[in-house]
């Protein structure tokens, strides 16, 4: 099955001229393993039911978990604008962009800030804005999501500046980091950055340098407070892999260490938050080791479809929908149509 982008897609459709700065390369799919298609149509069904009547998963206050679910819809070539999910994506990205509050944060967490931020820059030039809302939705709730995103960045540029460390945790008003907090924010910022929005380079250049001091030769990574704190968790290496790739810093000893680590130990079954782990080591070594990814992929795909249940979820330590969501975004790399699975 050879798949387009969806960009190229909706802007040969609309005759819009497309933006240099948001105009990935083309990218034509690899033939996607049938288990893999099985496993993701199975789980965006579950996705399209389990979706609550305002457009989230899960609570209004959770817009992270919202924005993976709606990462999973795009990541695969669901078309926003007339595919059979399009009304599911348009909900949870009206779902989003209502929730931000004033200040430009996407409650309840940096977490969830860092993913909706995510989720809304992949979708961003994809999406018909002008069929995104409807009659009885309030004027003062449809900003667009550039408008959104714009000050997303400005909120995660300002809680960076008010923290000693140059990352970020759990509040905006955090004075202290950490290197998986700091992750979620730094792709959603990279993303915005890939986008063509306007994202300060020090801002980005000081949350690298920060997961770069916590990044040990052995490619451990800390959790916070230094090398050494935070218990070993082959998850953070990943992360580390992740942002020094897409972030443009292979040259770093502290990226060929990370990636070493992860790299070597593909069998490795992390103990807490095992979505969490797929989903950032499926990134991690689709950017940075390609044949290992490739081994890495087919092993994984086999154990995902051992763990499916019978109505196409995946239990998760925040909820079915939750681990659906990072499952399905586990192997969203054999479709390869968002911007940020590109290989940088």
């Amino acid at each position: 099955m050879i798949r387009l982008p969806l960009l190229l897609v909706f802007l040969a459709l609309s005759g819009v001229a497309p933006l240099s700065a948001q105009l990935p390369s083309i990218r034509l799919g690899n033939e996607i393993p049938s288990e893999v298609e099985t496993i993701y149509e199975r789980g965006l069904a579950f996705l399209s039911q389990a979706q609550n009547d305002n457009g989230t998963w899960r609570s209004r206050s959770e817009h992270g978990i919202t924005g993976l679910c709606l990462m999973a819809f795009l990541a695969s070539g669901e078309d926003p604008n007339f595919g059979r999910y399009r009304q599911n994506i348009k909900n949870a990205i009206r779902s989003i962009l209502v929730g931000q509050d004033a200040s430009g944060y996407f409650p309840n967490s940096m977490y969830h800030h860092g993913f909706a931020m995510l989720a809304l820059a992949e979708a961003y030039g994809v999406v018909d804005e002008e069929t995104l809302w409807d009659s009885t939705d309030k004027e003062t709730d449809r900003q667009s999501i550039a408008e959104a995103l714009q000050k997303a960045i400005a909120l995660s540029v300002n809680a960076q500046q008010q923290n000693r460390w140059g990352g970020w945790r759990y509040k905006p008003t955090s004075t202290d980091a950490d290197t998986s907090v700091t992750g979620s924010v730094l792709m959603g910022l990279l993303a915005c950055r890939n986008a063509g929005l306007n994202v300060p380079e020090n801002s980005i250049e000081s949350a690298l340098v920060y997961l770069q001091r916590n990044t040990a030769s052995s490619g451990f990574v800390a959790y916070s407070g230094g090398i050494g704190g935070g218990g070993e968790s082959m998850a953070r290496s990943a992360v580390a892999t992740l942002v020094y790739a897409v972030g443009e810093k292979r040259e770093w000893e502290e990226y060929d260490s990370a990636l070493s680590h992860i790299a070597g130990n593909l069998d490795h079954k992390e103990s807490a938050h095992t979505h969490y782990f797929y989903y950032y080591m499926a990134q991690a070594l689709f950017q940075s080791d390609p044949e290992a990814w490739e081994l890495w992929n087919r092993n994984t795909a086999r154990m995902l479809a051992e763990q499916q249940a019978d109505d196409g979820s995946f239990a998760g330590s925040y909820g079915e929908s939750y681990g659906t969501a990072m499952s399905l975004l586990a192997l969203a790399l054999n479709y390869r149509f968002l911007p940020i699975y590109e290989r940088f």
